[in-house]
């Protein structure tokens, strides 16, 4: 039985022409690892402040002047 050399088809030269360099999808396969460890140990300490709540669009003093916002005069104090 005689073996036939191998040479490369033209689909796996472009294959190998066009694929990342396995140092890439290292580094990517690292990131995918550590964001997962990272979520992971955050969902598991819970949240950071329990006990804060946003701030209600409907409250009045955001109604008293919608132009400025809250306690700034921006440097003119009331002399407008």
């Amino acid at each position: 039985m005689t073996d036939r050399p191998q040479y490369p088809t033209l689909a796996t030269t472009a294959l190998r022409r066009w694929a990342p360099p396995p140092a890439l999808l290292g580094f990517v396969a690292l990131l995918v690892v550590m964001f997962a460890a990272a979520y992971g140990v955050g969902a598991s300490a819970g949240p950071v402040a329990p006990g804060m709540h946003a701030t209600d669009v409907g409250d009045p003093a955001f109604d008293e002047n919608p132009g400025r916002p809250h306690g700034h005069t921006g440097g003119a104090g009331d002399a407008r």
